[in-house]
């Protein structure tokens, strides 16, 4: 992408020039230790910024641009009101953390108000239809999202140290708010996973004979341990059946299973199962949590196994126990 100097960074062609803008928007991020698909989020909601302007760069910019970009997207683009916070955070970071500038005129921007919707919920025997439509891989992830209320990235990020079968845990790493918490491991998996993992020992063993079997770690670990990524424990628990080759290192390894495997997987089922709801990976942890509480189980308890921050995030899941207008027997009933 091509933009014009100012855009670029405003600095002087020659020694001692700064990076362009946005790959020092993405070293910033990599320095915070945010996730890759954080990255990608927020490199393009700056990228639209910045066109959206004519390529103006956004030092010579401020609330009245910001402003102009948010209520395109509104009016124009029909985004929804969490896209437009999204897009308000990219650019806030883009200001406070690269540019390093005081935003006091920010304050006086007003996120969008999200709507307040209950989320979709299965019942039991529409689970039970869904996962008798998968096998292999995609059954025993989709059991994980709905036996261990774990999110989809979530769980495509389990690594075998991960999984601790004595204690009967699974450890979720750096979560939702970069949070660890222990999670539910489901007796009926124990069996299912352990063959799972005999598997994918044996496609270790063998990625360690050609010399290809290291996977990805995060960078501090990666230089504090120099071995641990050819090591068993740090294997995904969902590798994928492709290699790829790592620029940075010049490694073949092996990354764990792209989410629209089971996203493709879990589409189908509901289809094949005919359920009209537009259910979804998540609707199965929403249907983990509703279950639960459905079984008497209470709510701060839901709220820890969930990693939510704020109780207030896990009680939209109450409504189950308002059914009818709240336990209310209808009158054409009697």
């Amino acid at each position: 992408m091509n933009f014009p100097e100012s855009a670029g960074g405003g600095f002087p062609r020659g020694a001692g020039r700064k990076p362009k803008l946005l790959r020092r928007v993405r070293q910033e991020i990599r320095r915070r230790k945010y996730s890759r698909s954080t990255e990608k989020t927020y490199v393009g909601w700056v990228r639209r910024f910045i066109f959206f302007h004519g390529k103006r760069h956004p030092a010579e910019m401020g609330e009245r641009e910001v402003t102009a970009f948010l209520s395109h997207l509104a009016t124009a683009g029909g985004v929804s009101a969490s896209t437009q916070n999204q897009a308000l955070s990219a650019i806030t970071f883009l200001y406070k953390a690269v540019l390093e500038t005081e935003l006091d005129w920010m304050k006086g921007i007003v996120r969008a108000k999200r709507s307040q919707r209950l989320p979709v919920v299965l019942s039991r025997q529409e689970v039970r239809g869904i996962l008798s439509r998968l096998t292999g891989v995609c059954w025993l992830m989709a059991c994980l999202l709905y036996g261990s209320g774990l999110r989809l990235m979530e769980c495509l990020r389990l690594r075998v140290k991960d999984l601790d079968f004595e204690r009967g845990e699974i450890i979720v790493r750096d979560g939702k708010g970069r949070k660890d918490r222990v999670a539910i491991f489901p007796e009926r998996l124990r069996a299912p996973l352990k063959e799972h993992l005999e598997e994918v020992r044996r496609q270790h063993d063998q990625d360690l004979q050609r010399g290809d079997g290291s996977v990805a770690l995060p960078a501090a670990l990666a230089r504090k341990y120099r071995t641990a990524a050819w090591e068993w424990g740090w294997r995904w628990v969902f590798p994928a059946t492709r290699q790829y080759l790592d620029r940075e290192t010049g490694q073949r390894r092996r990354h764990h299973v792209h989410q629209t495997v089971l996203q493709r997987a879990v589409k189908e089922a509901v289809r094949a199962v005919g359920i009209a709801k537009p259910a979804s990976c998540h609707t199965l942890r929403h249907s983990f949590a509703t279950h639960l509480l459905e079984d008497g189980y209470d709510i701060r308890t839901i709220q820890e196994l969930l990693g939510h921050k704020d109780v207030s995030t896990t009680m939209i899941y109450t409504h189950v126990l308002n059914r009818g207008g709240r336990g209310v027997r209808s009158p054409l009933d009697g």
